[in-house]
């Protein structure tokens, strides 16, 4: 019989029996139990502040732990204190004097020369995830209410369609990009995609539009929780989609 030792106060002991040439030996090992599990620290989203310029972060409505476990507090603060601060900066540097500078985003993304990459990019990143963060609430999800609700089953046919119909979008995205539920020019609701951080608003959209609800596809949006299973993430967004806001950005785009 062998017995290892280790210099740690917890120990459970576990025994194994083998067998070898028709004798049956017994070998017991001293093995240290788990510690206490390590708490990850997570800062506060006010901490996170973007560098001087023309826009700063729109506040985080939540704590990082409040869309789990559909959104690990993780990816929200790696997403949020990481991604979107670089694109806000990445901005108010490309914008600094330049005849944008003084714009409002919505203003900046209509006029934008598409064939420059650097605002291009960093306005689409900043605006796309200012509208992400809002369309998601803890203990949301659900269904749609009053004029939007009813809105979705005349353009769509029901809600249940315009689900399949977002859902399959997102998930046939290749790459990188954006799932997009819009006011069209028209006035009626469509469900579109961009690559990268395009978006509606931009002149080359193929569907331009007003977006009212925004999915982010990129891998650092969901690769933490769900690797390669982008369906399950698209499936548990809409577990955490608040569906007021979505209705307030319908009101003020039908306004328009």
């Amino acid at each position: 019989m062998k017995k290892f030792n280790f210099c740690i106060p917890c120990l459970v002991l576990v025994t194994l029996l083998l067998s070898c040439n028709n004798k049956k030996l017994t070998e017991v090992v001293e093995v240290p139990l788990p510690t206490a599990q390590e708490k990850i620290s997570l800062g506060i989203p006010d901490d996170v502040k973007a560098n001087e310029g023309s826009f700063q972060l729109e506040k985080l409505p939540y704590s990082y732990d409040a869309l789990a476990p559909n959104i690990s507090a993780t990816t929200m603060e790696m997403h949020y204190s990481k991604h979107y601060l670089t694109y806000t900066n990445n901005l108010n540097r490309a914008l600094a004097g330049t005849v944008l500078e003084n714009l409002t985003i919505e203003e900046i993304l209509s006029k934008l020369d598409v064939n420059d990459a650097n605002i291009r990019n960093n306005a689409g990143g900043y605006y796309n995830h200012t509208l992400y963060w809002q369309c998601m609430a803890p203990k949301a999800g659900g269904l749609p209410q009053n004029i939007l609700a009813e809105t979705i089953t005349t353009d769509f046919g029901s809600f249940e369609n315009f689900a399949t119909l977002f859902k399959n979008e997102a998930t046939k995205q290749f790459g990188s990009g954006w799932i997009w539920l819009v006011v069209d020019k028209a006035g009626k609701l469509q469900v579109t995609s961009t690559q990268n951080q395009d978006n509606p608003l931009m002149r080359n959209a193929l569907i331009p539009g007003t977006p009212i609800l925004a999915l982010d596809v990129w891998e650092h949006a969901y690769y933490l929780d769900y690797q390669y299973r982008r369906k399950n993430y698209i499936d548990a967004f809409f577990s955490v989609i608040n569906w007021k806001k979505v209705a307030e950005n319908y009101d003020a785009a039908i306004k328009k």
